[in-house]
């Protein structure tokens, strides 16, 4: 009966040992944190096409000798801030020590 009872206790013990860090982590993420990353996610999402039709209509009108050279720098330099966002701003955080 009583090492029925201690093997219980023991098995009581190992599973809150076991929950206990899952609990800490779900309580220190906020619900902002949790929308603003399903909303980079998103769009991210969407702009992955965009940018690949965006490169090839650049592509096009460049073979075409109708582009000018300003908007291809400018798609270059759009989607790498679009893509490279999370990137930036941990570097930009780590500047000021935020």
């Amino acid at each position: 009966m009583l090492t029925q009872y201690m093997s219980q206790q023991r098995l009581h013990a190992v599973t809150l040992l076991s929950v206990a860090p899952l609990a800490v982590a779900q309580a220190q993420s906020s619900p902002f944190m949790t929308g603003a990353t399903a909303l980079q996610t998103n769009i991210l999402a969407w702009l992955t096409p965009i940018a690949i039709i965006l490169v090839m209509a650049l592509g096009a009108m460049a073979m075409a000798n109708r582009l000018s050279w300003g908007w291809c720098l400018g798609a270059i330099v759009g989607i790498a801030i679009a893509f490279g966002a999370p990137q930036i701003v941990t570097w930009v955080r780590g500047m000021f020590g935020v």
